[in-house]
């Protein structure tokens, strides 16, 4: 049913209809926004296209879930966040066609570090932060750089930095996505995150709190650079649960903390928060290679946190690309990721290949506070400045076109992960690519699996004297 479903959308009638579906209406709206929301309160309108539309989403729908789940569908997209997600799949593919993996129209997410000001000074910051950046964008330039996003459809926006909390217009630009109907999520370190503020987040519609913890008091005290911030960063987890904003604790495991992962996920379920994300730490910005761990440490904590995910009522997540290779060697199709847990079963299963693997340049960008574009915050490779753009079409031409960002969606081009079995669930993480070889086409050395044909290349050698990374030799 999928193959069928794919032939029929790459069908030259249907391209050319799909592109139709995505003009702009003299409303600003695209005319598959109207569509979708005519479908979800069951209207019949007299338009050709709309019959066609009409065929492609249940088309899609019988080829992967079933027309039972056409009722289901409908009450889905009375929500605006499920709605834009979907014009973005059509959209995508309008643009790219029936991808391994699935290539949406415009980002799902964006990453902004909307300032480089932070409070702290981690140890493994990517960003180096400390002090804003000089040309850091002004309120006029960062709401439009939101109209673009939004414009372009972009799903959501995670504002972080640097810490966000400390950039004065933060609601301003937070009020400005919502016009969009975007998800807005918040990435801090906590210690600002008093009660108030968790309040006036709230009221300005604030979906998702993201607060990092590395560990016990004297690990986290340690890790983040200033003695005595461990209370304030616990109470801002409990102000942003109080105050009913979904909220996610995120840890990075490097060497200094990762034996302390278990109780972290044990204090997440403590707490009451209703994500847990263990980040892949890369070593960029401030984070030496030093702090990596070995693909075997990594696998090992990966192996613990998906035992948990099937234990808790917490959503325990991962940003490294392999956790969805631990699921599916445990004979589940779990599509875990940096984004969501689902379960796929039946017709789903299908899907794995489509939407999984690491999202740099495919799923998400990262946007630094200056303006420039990144594939992912984590892979400091510079695409351009949005400030280029001046309108979302544009944007989007961008997204469609650039050739960087075209190879990172082609898993074969990647040495060694392209080979893998895996590749289209996973890939390997391009921004640890990145960091080792200076290639974001390179193989991924933190992954168990590339390790073990890397071993026995010359390239490894190569990259272990090139950044003196003794972390990486199996113990």
């Amino acid at each position: 049913m999928a193959i069928a479903f794919s032939r029929f959308v790459e069908s030259p009638p249907s391209r050319f209809l799909l592109h139709k579906l995505l003009k702009r209406e003299k409303s600003g709206a695209t005319r598959v926004e109207r569509y979708l929301k005519a479908y979800a309160r069951g209207e019949e309108l007299r338009e050709a296209y709309y019959w066609f539309f009409k065929k492609v989403l249940e088309k899609g729908l019988e080829s992967f879930i079933g027309s039972e789940g056409r009722e289901e569908l409908r009450k889905a997209l009375l929500d605006p966040y499920f709605r834009k997600g979907l014009v973005n799949i059509i959209r995508g593919l309008a643009y790219f066609g029936v991808r391994k993996p699935f290539t949406p129209g415009a980002p799902f997410l964006i990453v902004w570090d909307v300032t480089y000001a932070c409070n702290l000074k981690c140890k493994h910051c990517y960003a180096s932060a400390g002090k804003p950046l000089v040309d850091e964008l002004t309120t006029e330039a960062a709401l439009k750089v939101v109209d673009i996003l939004g414009e372009a459809g972009v799903v959501a926006i995670a504002f972080s930095g640097g810490e966000p909390l400390m950039r004065k217009d933060l609601y301003e630009l937070i009020d400005r996505a919502k016009e969009y109907e975007m998800q807005v999520s918040i990435a801090t370190n906590g210690t600002l995150l008093t009660r108030d503020r968790a309040r006036e987040l709230k009221k300005h519609k604030v979906d998702f709190i993201q607060v990092s913890l590395d560990g016990t008091k004297e690990i986290h005290e340690k890790f983040r650079g200033v003695p005595g911030i461990y209370g304030k960063t616990i109470e801002g987890i409990k102000n942003s649960v109080d105050v009913g904003i979904t909220t996610c604790i995120s840890m990075t495991a490097t060497k200094l903390n990762y034996r302390y992962v278990p109780a972290v996920m044990d204090l997440a379920e403590k707490l009451g928060v209703q994500y847990f994300m263990l980040y892949n730490f890369i070593p960029t910005g401030r984070g030496e290679s030093v702090l990596d761990l070995t693909p075997g440490e990594r696998e090992e904590i990966l192996k613990l946190l998906w035992r948990r995910l099937n234990e808790s009522r917490v959503n325990f997540l991962s940003t490294a690309p392999y956790y969805a290779r631990i699921a599916l060697q445990n004979k589940k199709c779990y599509l875990a990721t940096h984004f969501y847990n689902v379960e796929l079963s039946g017709r789903l299963t299908t899907l794995a290949d489509f939407i999984g693997g690491c999202g740099a340049g495919r799923f998400y960008m990262g946007l630094k506070p200056n303006g420039d574009m990144q594939p992912c915050v984590f892979l400091p490779v510079k695409l351009g400045n949005i400030k280029q753009f001046s309108s979302g079409d544009e944007y989007l031409e961008f997204w469609r076109k650039n050739r960087l960002l075209e190879k990172l969606r082609n898993k074969e081009l990647i040495e060694i992960c392209g080979e893998c079995p895996y590749r289209y669930v996973c890939g390997g993480c391009r921004a640890r690519a990145y960091a080792y070889f200076r290639n974001c086409l390179a193989p991924d050395p933190g992954c168990i699996l590339a390790y073990r044909r890397l071993a026995t290349k010359d390239k490894w050698f190569s990259a272990r004297r090139n950044l003196g990374q003794a972390a990486l030799v199996q113990n």
